[in-house]
Formats: structure tokens, sequence, C-alpha cells
């Protein structure tokens, strides 16, 4: 584990070129997007400079690798997306990697998510495959959740017979992921990754997936060094991602976990930190959209 973050302020000076930065990678929800969910102002010149340097931009977020492609539309020519937190990685449509899991454990995932729902808890399962999203539930609260992350999604009636490779299980839980759901899933923990990927989410994944292991597969075929890379996160699903780059920052609004696991601590979500931290480092004047 990391000392304490140093603040913003104690960033050495800005760097450039071949031994300076040359990927970024950063978290979606609590770290780029402010609680509203928008895409803080400057962003798009951001990334046009970024391209022109040669500095790479990676989203990696627990979102569906859809629900990135359209929120970065007009600049994904190029762009790696490391979704699904980090089960599905893509550049250009092209499949980079991707960790799925065995038919019987999202299946197991899935009934036990029943058997919680039976006993009361406000709970529902997304199981996630490479070409959409699939749900059980279909009231409109319920959904209203899963349109934020999942643009392609359905309903169907038994989602452990969709004929998809699944790479994650999602439970979004309306009351604290982390108290009341996690628990439940204990039994999938001695064997597979249960993560708390936010205050009503939990994923379940294979052992070996998490936004860390993609981010290392993707330095080592690029040639990048964990110096070389600057990486955001807010929540416990950012932790093996923060520790592939020596460019570790953890959201002032982030969970206390991760604050603890960064080597740095950027102004919060809502406060533009990613772009502020970007513009502080690599010496990028930041820009009005």
């Amino acid at each position: 584990m990391h000392a304490t973050p140093a603040p913003l302020a104690d960033v050495p000076a800005p760097v450039t070129g071949s031994a300076g930065i040359r990927l970024v990678v950063t978290d979606m929800d609590g770290t780029l997007l402010d609680d509203a969910k928008r895409v803080p102002d400057g962003l798009w010149p951001m990334l046009a400079e970024l391209r022109r340097r040669g500095v790479l931009f990676s989203p990696a977020s627990g979102r569906q690798y859809a629900t990135l492609a359209r929120e970065f539309a007009d600049v994904a020519e190029g762009m790696v997306f490391i979704a699904e937190n980090g089960t599905y990685v893509v550049r250009d449509g092209v499949e980079l990697s991707s960790d799925p899991l065995e038919p019987a454990v999202a299946a197991d995932v899935a009934r036990t998510v029943r058997r919680l729902a039976a006993d009361g808890v406000d709970v529902g399962a997304v199981v996630c495959g490479k070409r959409s999203a699939y749900v059980e539930r279909s009231d409109e609260a319920f959904l209203a959740e899963v349109r934020k992350y999942y643009v392609e999604h359905r309903v169907v009636e038994d989602v452990t017979a969709v004929e998809d490779e699944v790479i994650k299980v999602a439970l979004f839980d309306f009351g604290s992921a982390e108290r009341s759901t996690a628990p439940a899933l204990e039994a999938f923990a001695a064997t597979h990754q249960v993560v708390v990927s936010g205050e009503h989410w939990v994923d379940v994944m294979n052992r070996t997936a998490n936004k860390g292991a993609a981010l290392r597969g993707l330095q080592r075929e690029l040639g990048i060094t964990p110096a070389q890379t600057m990486v955001f996160g807010d929540y416990l699903n950012d932790l093996e991602m923060l520790d592939a780059a020596e460019w570790s920052f953890a959201m002032a609004n982030a969970h206390p976990e991760v604050v603890r696991r960064a080597r740095r601590l950027a102004p919060a979500n809502n406060d533009n930190g990613v772009l502020r931290t970007i513009a502080e480092v690599i010496g990028i004047p930041l820009q009005r959209a």
C-alpha cells in the first residue's frame, strides 16, 4: 500500500515527450464525469491536444463497451475502451482482450440474485454479454438505472439461458451494495472477483479480470511503462488499475481505500479534477469546449 497521496500542488513539473506520459486512463462515474453524469467542460479540446501529442486516452469503466463507444463516438478512432471493469477491451471495433465467465457461474449468480429478491432485497441482475446486457426485471425504476450504463440491453424471461458470451454479472441494489448484496455473494468470492463498483453496484467476474489486468495487458502491447501511465479512479473497482501506474490519482471524492492506495490526490470529480490534473502534469492549457 502506498503512502498518503501527495496533493496536486506537489506534482512535479510538466513532462512531455517520449520520457513523459504516453497513456492516460480514467474511470468514468465519480471520476471523469460529475455527479450529474456530465462530461467535463473542456474534455473535447483536451482529447484533441492529447492526440496531437501522441498521448493515448483510454476510458476504463464498469460501463458496457457500446455505452462508452457512444459517449466518445466523435473521437473514438484509435481509442482503447477498457469496458465492463476490464473484462472486455476493444479498439476500433476489434476485441483486444476479454475474460469471459463460465456460463454455469453466471447462472449461479443470477439465481442468487433471484433468492435475494425473494427475501425482500430490492436488487436485480444484469448479465453482461459481449453483444448485449440481459435483465429479467422490467420495472421502470430498475431499467432507468440499467440504461445509464448499458445502451444495449434486453429484457428476457430467463437470463441463465441467453446465447451470448457472458463477461460479467452486475447487480444493482437500490440500498447499499457494500452492506447487503456483496456479503450475500461471499461464496463466489472464494473463486471469483466480487467487486463493489459503486454505492449500488456489485460486479462478479473471473478472478483474473479487473481494470488493472486489462491495463497491464495494454501497456505490454503498446510498449508503455507504468512510469508513462497516468490513471484516475474513485471506487474499489479501480484499485488494481491504480497499481499499474506511477502517476496514480485518487479523486478527492474517492472511497477511503482508493485514497490510501493511490500515489496522489486529484480534485473532486465535480471540480473537473481529471482535466485539471492532466493540464497540470502534462502542461496542456485547459480550454473551454
